[in-house]
Order: structure tokens, then sequence, then C-alpha cells
């Protein structure tokens, strides 16, 4: 007797081998049987004739932990929808935990209000328990993020790390691993870590190695600078050894387009010398980001309340402007998304702001800075098609949504999210590979399950095996898809029919269960470990 048969389906594993016609058995959690089991009975049988059965998809570079989604939501019904049944926090040099003390906590703030949020930790351990008892309805992980370990210790001043200082990161780094942290990621190009030398971040990457953990980054540079960018992060990881994961892989603005294949051959010639090394991409053509990354790097050194005051200086504003009217970005192509200031200037271009009010666009950006007190959050529509193509289509990428889980009632927020946040997963599946044929079913599955599995040593899960976890999902290969869209990306997904998580049913024909059936993941323990 299982507890859940699913019968009549096509398995795609996980593991990239060609599809197969057969049942899966689940009991007490786990797959117990995978085979012709049409004699068999159970308490649930969901029937899957004409549909594919997948592993639960992971998400490798998932924020919604940092917008506070995992305690404001605990459902992450957008992410459910989409087939995702493991999500991946502390990504791009930001995490939750550790903290040396309780105002780290305004690491998030450029994603957050953080007066809306309360906390009562500081460690690792201690974080993922309060994770545990708010019982998601999917898997959560986090990594360590480096800009949190950082600014612990040297809060809004932008300098170099002291010796003491890098011993305790190094202290505090060494313990969340032991609490069962995945890994260690930077975010370089954020203002609290754009002086940390190769040197410190190839130090703290020796631990992550020495735990088997991996190391994930944010790049230094995503638009002219992106080649010296990703020949660091593989530098680090030639000299340190650890397993290394480029975040969302991408080259911004057209001028720097042709570079996306520069660094391309630069991960395949780093794989083929016997580095591991693995980028992951979400399916859009825009990228969504924090205002204040328009600006010059040190406008926005200390902190955002520095940053405010030479944005209200008349002299220092002229200087900030000067050097804006200098630099590569496309204004037209810049939306505001999320606002502290006002709904109403969300979906708004940054040019139609600045032509409305009969100013420059570079002093529309700073206005709408100093009114929203810094908190603004933008999409960019800087990225080519034919890039992201490549990106998706190359045999070392695992696809991600670099996003978080919402439900469609946020809405009413005014916040005008990334459509990525509701279909990166189906995306990929209609777009990639059943429009275009250019990934095959099992490869596409691959990226999103088993590849991700393998890399952050996901124990028995990510692929469709006697004894794993029973992380599944059953879609309809004729209709899956993507409905939501720049204008309005509060669509959930269509033609995930069934989501199975460690042996529970979390979504069937289009309605979550409230069993909230997710755990919290830790890194396994090694005998070798110091």
């Amino acid at each position: 007797m299982f507890d859940i048969i699913i019968k009549n389906g096509t398995i795609l594993d996980g593991t990239g081998e060609p599809m197969y016609r057969g049942d899966i058995g689940i009991r007490e959690g786990k797959i117990a049987e995978i085979g012709d089991l049409h004699n068999e009975h159970s308490e649930t049988e969901i029937d899957a004739t004409g549909k594919y059965i997948a592993p639960g998809f992971i998400d490798v570079n998932d924020h919604s932990d940092t917008y506070w989604r995992i305690f404001l939501d605990p459902n992450l019904e957008s992410l459910l929808y989409q087939g995702v049944t493991t999500i991946i926090g502390g990504n791009c040099g930001t995490s939750l935990a550790p903290l040396a003390n309780h105002d780290v906590i305004k690491s998030i703030q450029k994603w957050t209000d953080i007066k809306k949020v309360s906390f009562n930790w500081l460690s690792m351990g201690d974080f993922l328990k309060e994770v545990e008892k708010k019982k998601l309805s999917l898997n959560f992980a986090s990594l360590v993020g480096h800009g949190t370990l950082r600014r612990g210790l040297v809060g809004d001043e932008v300098r170099d790390i002291s010796p003491s200082e890098m011993k305790q990161m190094k202290k505090m780094l060494t313990q969340a691993m032991k609490d069962g942290a995945l890994g260690f990621s930077t975010g370089l190009v954020y203002t609290h870590a754009k002086l940390a030398s190769s040197r410190e971040i190839a130090e703290l990457a020796e631990i992550v190695k020495k735990f088997g953990g991996v190391y994930t980054t944010h790049i230094r540079g995503e638009s002219h600078e992106l080649i010296r960018a990703v020949e660091e992060a593989i530098r680090i990881a030639q000299t340190t050894g650890v397993r290394l994961q480029i975040s969302h892989l991408k080259a911004m603005g057209k001028k720097n387009w042709p570079l996306m294949e520069e660094a391309l051959n630069l991960i395949e010639t780093a794989r083929s010398s016997g580095i591991d090394v693995h980028f992951d991409v979400y399916p859009y053509t825009s990228t969504g980001s924090v205002l204040y990354i328009l600006l010059p790097d040190w406008a926005t050194e200390g902190g955002r309340a520095m940053m405010l005051t030479r944005l209200k200086d008349a002299n220092t504003r002229k200087k900030i402007i000067k050097e804006m009217k200098e630099n590569e970005y496309d204004y037209s192509k810049i939306t505001i998304s999320i606002s502290a200031l006002d709904k109403t200037l969300n979906h708004k271009r940054i040019e139609d702001i600045a032509q409305i009010q009969g100013k420059s666009v570079e002093d529309a950006i700073i206005d709408v800075l100093i009114a929203s007190d810094g908190h603004v959050v933008t999409m960019m529509e800087v990225l080519s098609e034919k890039n992201v193509d490549k990106a998706v289509i190359n045999p070392f990428s695992i696809i991600s949504s670099n996003g978080s889980g919402y439900n469609v009632e946020h809405v009413a927020t005014g916040e005008v999210v990334h459509p990525r946040n509701f279909g990166s997963f189906p995306r990929v599946l209609a777009n990639y590979v059943r429009s275009r044929g250019v990934v095959g079913w099992e490869e596409a599955v691959r990226k999103m399950s088993g590849l991700p599995a393998e890399k952050f040593k996901i124990e028995k899960r990510g692929i469709l095996a006697k004894g794993n976890f029973a992380d599944v999902v059953v879609f309809n290969p004729k209709e899956v898809k993507d409905l939501a869209t720049v204008e309005n990306p509060y669509q959930y997904s269509e033609g995930i029919d069934c989501v199975v998580v460690n042996g529970q049913i979390a979504l069937n024909n289009g309605i979550i269960s409230d069993l909230r059936a997710g755990e919290v993941l830790r890194r396994k323990s090694s005998l070798f470990e110091f």
C-alpha cells in the first residue's frame, strides 16, 4: 500500500537520460517504487496520462528570504505554480544570518522595508530553526552572504577589512557552515562589497572548500567589466579549489552584448581545465536592480544616509550628474517597479518622469532617490535575447528565477514585480523546449533539478530514484506556460498540474493545499570538518 501513486505518466528523471513510461509509488515522504504499478493500491492516485513526471524544480538563486517573503507568505504560491519544490536563499552577498549584531539586518533594506521586519536570531542555526517554525510550502536552504558578514563588522564604512575583522569573518563563516549553510555568496557589485579584494574573497572561499560547500557570486560587473569579473571568479575557484557558481550571468547594455560569447568561452575553458564552474540564468531580457546602481560608485559609499546627504548637496549633485552623463546606461530602458514614495511612480519610465517634470533624466533619478529615501527598485530592458538563448542552451547553465515567491494578491501593494517571480521555469519549458525545440525536455528538466542538486550537494533530491525524497512535479507538456508579463506580472503559470513536496500534495489541479510540508535543508556534516 502506497500513500500516493502517480500512474500512466512519462518520467523525466532529472539525470538527462531519455524519458520513459512508468508509475511512481510514494510512501512516508519518499519514492518507494518506480515501474509498472497498475496492480498496486494507494490512498491517493494521480492520473498522469499524457503528462510528464519530473523531480521538483530547485531554484538555486532565490531571494524569498531577503524580500522577507518566507515570513510574510510561507505558501510562496508563485513558485509552487512553477513546479519549484526547493529554494536556496542567501544569494548575491546578502543572507539573513549570521548577524554580528542586530543592526546588520540593514543589509536587506535595499530590497525590503526593514521597519516592517522583526527577528530574533543572530546565528545561522537559530535562523534556520525560525524558518522551520514558519512551515514553508517548499524546502529552503541558505548560503552565507559575504556582505552580511562584512557589514556586521565595518557597518557603513567603505574600507579594507582589518586582520582582526578578517579573523572574525572566518570564525562566523565557519560556524554558519557547521550550522548547515550550503556555501557562501558575494555581491561584489554592491557598495558594501566593492572594496573587498580578491584575496579577501579567496580566504573565505578556502573555508567553504574545506566544508565541501559552493561559492556563488554576483560578479563585480556585468557590463563593460564582464570579462574581468568572470576571470576574477574563475581565478578564485582555481586558487582555492572551491566549486563555483556564477549568479545570473549576463551582459548588460547593447554595446556589451558581444562580451557574452567571450564570457561563456572563459567558463568552458575553465571547465576543460578541471575547474568546477557553472552559472545560472533566468529566461528574460529585463533585469531587476536597485536604482542607486546608476550613480557613480563614490556617491554611494558609506551607506544610504551618506548617499542621500551627497545627493542633497547642490555642488556634489552637479558632479554626480556630470559623471552620470558620461556613463553607458540607456535610461529609456529603465522602469520603476517598487518605490517607497508613491504607488503612482511604479511602472513609470524614468525618461517619462523626467519629461513631465521638464528635467534631465539624471536630475529625475536623483529626485526620485531623494523622495523615496533611497528605496527604489527598477526593471531595465538591457539584455540581448540571443545572449539569453546562448545561456539557457549552454551545457553548464542552471535555470533559476533570481526572484521570489509572491501571491497574486500582492498586486494590491502597487509594486510591479519582475515576471520572473511567476514564470521562469515554465517559460523555459514552453519557449525553449516546446515552441522552439532548442533544448530537449530531458536536458531542460536536468537544468532545473538533477544538475542544481548535484552542484549544491542537495542529497536525495533533484532525481526521481527509489529512496529519494518525494519532491515531484506532474506537468502537461502541451499546456505548460508562463503568463506573467512586465505589464501584468501577477499571473500564475499554467500546466503544472500537481506538485508533491516530501510526499505531501502541495498543489493539485490549480489548488494549493494548506499542508506546507517543506523542510529546511542543511549541508550534511563531513568527517573531515575542522
